[in-house]
């Protein structure tokens, strides 16, 4: 039997689980010198009768059923076990999950104890400020240029640790409580991540504040910025806080994003030896094996990055045959589908999609079949059979085109007032997109319907059943220890909702945004809907699926001809859902780590609050001090490429509108068909996985097969595919044969790559590209930019002078 139901202790996939959970953890062992330690828990098989014992089996049954993070033997041995009313087995399984995570994966990043240690300190708190300023200004400024940089939370979760250990060098004892310890270093992190955006850098309204004012010529001034900014980034904290039961407090919402943090957390506070015996042979501590990989991560990026920029783009078989169009578009990097993936360069394998080793593998093979069957089987066939008069075109690009094949200019079809001049309209051109591009329009349609449709099949009843839960009835080892910490109410989130759906009233409605109020209430409730779906997809895959096409689509229909109000709308509608996740995130770090709740909530808070009015400081000095900002030939590329999209995505969407693209008897169409495939894809495979239930249906995710790939373009298969492969090699063919190594260094292995190239990517923008200096001029970095592929020329049928293509009316 799988689980050797009736022993002392049990194998679950490579990983020994003792009904009593040691109480014996030494510093040698992994603890912390003079740290006081608790499970949480009493360590022993609980007192339960037959009764009790299978009803709880079959509520844990119920709420894992289907769960693709938990084992295979787990999900057998409860189905065995309440089948045959064995009372030792069952309390085994029980005391397997509510005494330690029943995941590999968290297990091997999170210790099933807490640490007694001080988190809300003076030496936290002026740390954490420091980073959220410094990142928060940078980020900002940085975002105005191209090419721009971002400084990520892993950066700050690195810096943060030597400056804390220079805190106790320095300070006054008084100001020390103790060595500077993880619950510290993680409410430092926390502060970064929410003023960082997570990883995108810049807050997002701050694009629609620089389109406005750049492109636009609307200067509503500071009241109506910070407004914007504060209320669009901290609505997603009431949902955040209002749906903890769902993405927080329960063990099968993983959020592996967080797994590299917390290694990195252990790592870089913990130089205890390593046994051997446990990590097929290896002896390297985990702190020492970080420091070998960040270090030879960072001094590799210097030749993809600029000694050897081939190494980046290898896309060999364009270098052989630079002017042939069908093999750039096949083969291509940049503007082709990159069927070859070889890549030497971590940022080509991770700059889209995250480090495939954070990823579990049945999320990687849900997106890769996604990537084969849209992007390499699917585009293709509607390329070379000039759907959508796509052989005029680029084959994979996030541009727009008119009728000549040039990129679209939205300024002819502009009045002065920012208004759709229709006339202009129909004698310019209608609006043409590259193959992938346009397909990403179908896929994420069908995404948004699977996405319900998905939820309600597979998670319908564990939501149910979790809207009627407490805290306390949580069965999660990590929940239960988080008992002894006052939670933060949930009517400090509601007011601090109500607090900001006021001021976001206050912005749509004080200025002249066009955006009505029905249309913001709209926009909050779509955020708000999907906030569960999107968010229960992301914290068990890591994959966030996004809201941005879908807001677009319907505030084109609801509102059209209203660019301004398409940007705040769509500002609304995406990014307080996108906050809600990545502050739920958040708040799962401190679950695991063990920070008291309401010094979270207080870090997150301030934190916040404080970004926004650096980031809104910086952008308006920027606008008062840097010439000629925006513009296309700025001396210094300050030329606002984040605001340029967004003013270029308002006009298309919000002026020209859905129904002109994708309208009865408009080009694309047919892309409208997408709905129904979404919406019919999720109940095949629940019928299948209900029929055959030990077959590998039950891992088929279809909201993840439509919208896994969501970034194509501007990334390409290339990044994909590349990524899957090294998650393949990890979190599949090691963690299956090597379990010991994976447990032990695969999340350090992910932090030490990523922190190297977040720190040697920053080294090469600030002196190397601000001081204007060129990479060397070689075959190494000149093989790449001659093909027609990066020329982004790569186009079979070229429009002659004054010469037109497509529809004769539009």
């Amino acid at each position: 039997m799988p689980f050797g139901f009736g022993r002392k202790t049990q194998t679950v996939e490579g990983t020994e689980v003792s009904p009593r959970p040691s109480q014996e953890f030494n510093e040698k062992d992994g603890g912390l010198a003079g740290v006081e330690k608790s499970t949480g828990i009493d360590g022993s098989v609980r007192r339960m009768s037959e009764v009790e014992a299978n009803r709880e089996l079959k509520f844990l049954k119920k709420m894992h059923r289907w769960d693709p993070n938990m084992s295979s033997d787990v999900n057998e041995g409860m189905s065995r076990a309440v089948a045959d009313h064995d009372v030792t087995a069952e309390l085994e399984l029980i005391n397997l999950i509510e005494n330690d995570s029943p995941y590999p994966e968290v297990r091997a990043a999170v210790r099933n104890y807490d640490e007694e240690m001080p988190a809300n300190t003076i030496r936290a708190w002026v740390i954490g400020m420091l980073m959220v300023t410094l990142g928060s200004a940078m980020n900002m400024l940085f975002s105005l240029r191209n090419p721009s940089i971002v400084i990520t939370a892993f950066v700050a979760q690195l810096v943060a640790y030597p400056f804390g250990c220079l805190w106790d060098l320095v300070m006054p004892k008084f100001l020390c409580p103790g060595k500077f310890n993880m619950k510290e270093h993680t409410l430092i992190t926390v502060m970064a991540n929410v003023a960082y955006s997570g990883t995108g850098g810049a807050a997002y309204s701050t694009d629609t504040i620089v389109a406005m004012k750049g492109f636009y010529g609307y200067d509503f001034g500071w009241g109506f910025q910070l407004l914007l900014t504060l209320s669009t980034q901290m609505l997603g904290y009431g949902f955040a806080g209002l749906l903890r039961k769902f993405l927080v407090w329960p063990a099968s919402m993983i959020w592996p994003s967080n797994l590299v943090n917390t290694t990195l957390f252990y790592a870089l506070h913990d130089h205890s030896a390593t046994d051997p015996s446990k990590t097929n042979g290896w002896r390297i501590g985990r702190y020492w094996y970080f420091l070998i990989v960040f270090c030879c991560s960072f001094c590799w990026y210097f030749f993809p990055g600029w000694i050897f920029q081939a190494l980046s783009y290898f896309a060999f078989a364009t270098w052989i045959a630079p002017n042939n169009v069908v093999v750039n578009q096949l083969f291509g990097y940049t503007s082709g589908l990159g069927l070859i993936p070889i890549t030497f360069d971590w940022t080509q394998i991770t700059g889209f999609t995250l480090s495939p080793l954070m990823f579990p593998w049945h999320a990687i093979a849900n997106t890769l079949i996604g990537v084969v069957l849209f992007f390499m089987v699917t585009s293709a066939g509607l390329h070379y059979s000039n759907w959508g008069f796509g052989t005029y075109l680029p084959m994979s690009t996030s541009s727009s085109y008119d009728n000549t094949g040039n990129v679209y200019n939205v300024s002819r079809i502009l009045t002065p007032e920012f208004e759709l001049d229709l006339n202009a309209y129909q004698q310019y051109s209608p609006l043409f997109l590259s193959t992938t591009f346009a397909l990403t329009y179908g896929l994420s349609f069908a995404t948004i319907l699977a996405l319900i449709t998905h939820t309600v099949l597979f998670h319908g009843q564990e939501i149910w059943v979790r809207a009627r839960l407490s805290l306390g009835e949580e069965p999660d080892v990590h929940t239960k220890m988080m008992r002894k910490y006052p939670e933060a109410p949930w009517w400090w989130y509601a007011i601090t909702f109500l607090i900001m759906f006021g001021f976001s009233l206050a912005t749509a409605l004080a200025w002249d945004t066009h955006l009505t109020w029905w249309a913001l209430i709209v926009s909050l409730i779509i955020a708000g809907v999907f906030c569960i779906p999107i968010g229960m997809v992301q914290a068990i895959t890591n994959i966030q699926l996004g809201l941005n096409v879908i807001t677009e689509f319907i505030i084109g229909y609801m509102q059209p001809g209203r660019p301004l109000a398409m940007m705040m709308f769509k500002t609304y509608g995406y990014i307080a859902m996108a906050q809600a996740l990545a502050f739920a995130s958040d708040l799962k770090m401190g679950h695991y780590i063990k920070v008291p709740p309401r010094t979270l909530f207080a870090g997150q808070v301030v934190a916040t609050v404080w970004s926004c009015v650096v980031q809104i400081a910086v952008l308006n000095w920027a606008f008062g001090s840097v010439a000629d900002i925006c513009d296309p030939e700025q001396v210094n590329h300050y030329t606002c490429p984040g605001g340029r999209v967004f003013f270029n995505a308002s006009v298309i969407w919000g002026l020209i509108g859905p129904q002109r693209i994708f309208g009865a008897g408009q080009i694309y169409n047919g892309l409208m068909y997408f709905f129904i495939a979404g919406a019919l894809g999720p109940p095949i495979f629940y019928l299948l996985a209900r029929m055959f239930p030990k077959s590998q249906f039950r891992y088929v995710n279809v909201p993840l097969i439509f919208g896994g790939s969501g970034m194509i373009p501007p990334a390409t298969t290339i990044n994909y595919t590349s990524w899957g492969v090294v998650g393949f090699v990890f979190n599949k063919v090691i963690k299956n044969r090597y379990r010991g190594w994976w447990s032990h260094y695969n999340y350090v292995t992910s932090a030490g790559l990523d922190c190297g190239l977040a720190i040697s990517t920053i080294l090469i923008f600030l002196a190397l590209q601000l001081t204007a200096a060129n990479p060397p001029d070689w075959w190494g970095n000149n093989v790449m930019v001659t093909t027609l592929d990066f020329q982004g020329a790569a186009v079979q049928n070229i429009v002659p002078e004054g010469k037109t293509f497509g529809p004769s009316t539009w």
